[in-house]
């Protein structure tokens, strides 16, 4: 491709509108433009990027034994009726509805509609296991859609689909998934960690998000010094210390003032105790319940486990009028003993003892507060934010925190789309028994922002060479000088004979424009054809992720580079074959 003929318009200024690094580099190397809040054009490099992604992504579905299919996005409301999700999903789906007034929703996944495809197709156990992938579009209408690629409301997903006999062979086809994604993202050139992650709206009894490391991503992942546990801070497990059984309170109940005094470290200093000897009492609205939430009086809520805990499809944290309108009780002074809304508690509380709590009453609190005696919870569970005080929960090593952006999930589904739609196959007996449900989705287009996100610096995007919209880009810097020109034309022909993706920068422009303008699109490969060449038959080549300059000589830069980029993706496949 001749740089002169490739719609590629790049501009020096940072957009207003990108936040975040890749959002930034993506418009300014002319990959994308926005069409409205959310939704953006993929001009030719932007595709290129994200046509490679999607290519090392079907060889490896492929390879794992996926077959490739291609569903309707617009789907009709009764399979989502059918599964519950169409009042469970939330406003992210986009509802609407056709000339016939019938209900229609644009698909932000697709379980309903493959569960549909296996009920009606897969009827026997000699046709299991199947896995069926698609590579499409989807839309979820973001509340507030930001950061360009990284979270719009329209994207591009790979989401395959596995259906087993029975939960040993949806385990098998669940490790295999994993082992694909693993080699997808290695094959991409990221820095990348599977985590135990929450299922979310999907649902299902376990999932592993794949996160590729970076300082602006959106989660937040907890990683094991000692060993191989990593999960999202939402889902990280806090494991309780043998040290921490401590023996039963024997503190009187007593009532105590605390005029004024609503935030815990206030209480704690005024009471001459630390916060870790205080029950803290927060009210969540869970499914439209208020739900009174206990836990340490140094601790966080964690509200996805507080979800999960309750079986509820949403919690969300309340203001304090909220609070009062629901429940009359006083923000900074409520607390477990006779209260008289849901009550449930963080396991950590149960062990405390002689412990400060509000005494619902404004203005005052409890001394001596002790679980079972004084209250008892409905439900106890692991409820609290992890700590890098707490020990890992697999072996008990240090935990480290690290930011990271969601490229993959997989889950495993388990029976409950099949059941919800009746999707059954025959065993060798002839007995009738739901599919066992695997679930695996890919970013296809996230992907593009986080390797970005990954592998930039001051001058532009630096592309993973798998990634990159063209492996080589060759520097005319003789327009006008016969000999520059034509020995810039030969080594491009050259590098197209040998099958690598080369652009060459034929504009009529400054060389400090080319080289700008060349670390701004981040193609891996710089060979320059200039000066140097002219007096002493050398190109110059750089590397875009290490600056690192070597002079071929002219007769063998072709044959140089073509191999240099070989071995480099060579290297890349056998560090996971």
């Amino acid at each position: 491709m001749r740089y002169s003929k490739l719609f590629l318009p790049t501009t020096r200024e940072t957009p207003a509108e990108a936040e975040v690094i890749s959002h930034q580099l993506l418009l300014r190397a002319g990959c994308i433009r926005k069409l409205t809040s959310g939704l953006y054009t993929y001009l030719p490099l932007g595709l290129m990027a994200m046509q490679k992604v999607a290519a090392i992504v079907r060889e490896e579905m492929n390879r794992a034994g996926a077959q490739e299919l291609l569903m309707p996005m617009v789907q009709p409301a009764d399979l989502w009726q059918e599964s519950g999700r169409w009042q469970k999903y939330g406003a992210e789906l986009l509802r609407f509805k056709d000339r016939h007034q019938r209900d229609y929703c644009l698909g932000p996944t697709h379980e309903e509609v493959i569960t549909d495809i296996a009920r009606r197709e897969l009827h026997s156990y000699r046709q299991l296991p199947v896995n069926l992938y698609q590579v499409q579009t989807k839309f979820r209408d973001e509340i507030r859609p930001r950061f360009g690629l990284m979270r719009g409301r329209e994207f591009v997903m790979k989401d395959a689909y596995s259906f087993d006999v029975d939960d040993e062979a949806a385990g098998k086809s669940y490790r295999i998934m994993k082992e694909a994604y693993h080699r997808i993202f290695q094959r991409c050139g990221l820095s990348f960690r599977a985590v135990e992650a929450d299922s979310g709206s999907i649902g299902g009894s376990f999932s592993h998000e794949f996160m590729v490391l970076a300082d602006t991503g959106e989660d937040t992942l907890v990683i094991c010094s000692s060993c191989e546990y990593a999960a999202n801070v939402e889902k990280a497990a806090v494991a309780l210390s043998e040290a921490g059984s401590a023996a039963e309170g024997t503190a009187a109940l007593t009532r105590v003032e605390t005029p004024g005094m609503k935030k815990v470290d206030r209480v704690a200093d005024f009471l001459d105790v630390t916060p870790a000897d205080i029950i803290k009492t927060m009210v969540f609205l869970a499914d439209g319940e208020p739900v009174a939430v206990l836990v340490r009086g140094d601790r966080q809520v964690q509200e996805v486990k507080l979800k999960n805990l309750l079986g509820a499809a949403e919690v969300e944290p309340i203001d304090d009028d909220t609070v009062w309108k629901l429940t009359k009780l006083p923000v900074g002074y409520m607390g477990p003993v006779d209260i008289q809304i849901r009550l449930v508690a963080d396991q950590e509380v149960m062990r405390m003892t002689d412990a400060i709590a509000g005494a619902n009453e404004k203005g005052m609190h409890l001394r001596g507060v002790n679980p079972g005696r004084d209250f008892t919870p409905e439900l106890v569970g692991d409820l609290r934010q992890i700590t890098s005080e707490d020990g890992c929960p697999a072996c008990g090593g240090r935990l480290s925190f690290t930011e990271g952006i969601e490229v993959g999930h997989i889950f495993k589904l388990g029976t409950s789309y099949s059941e919800a739609l009746k999707a059954t196959y025959q065993d060798k007996d002839g007995v009738d028994k739901p599919f066992v449900m695997g679930c695996y989705g890919i970013g296809v287009s996230r992907v593009v922002a986080a390797a970005i996100e990954q592998n930039h610096d001051d001058n532009g995007i630096i592309f993973p060479l798998p990634l990159a919209p063209f492996q080589v880009i060759v520097l005319n810097l003789g327009m006008k000088n016969e000999a520059i020109s034509s020995a810039a034309e030969q080594l491009y022909r050259d590098l197209q004979d040998r099958g690598i993706e080369v652009l060459l920068d034929d504009r009529d422009e400054r060389p400090g424009s080319k080289f700008k303008d060349a670390d701004l699109i981040g193609i891996p490969y710089r060979a320059t054809v200039g000066k140097v060449y002219e007096k002493d038959g050398m190109v110059e080549l750089r590397l875009r992720a290490t600056g690192e300059t070597t002079m071929l000589p002219f007769e063998s830069a072709g044959k140089q580079i073509a191999t240099m980029i070989r071995e480099e993706l060579e290297q890349l496949q056998q560090s996971f074959d």
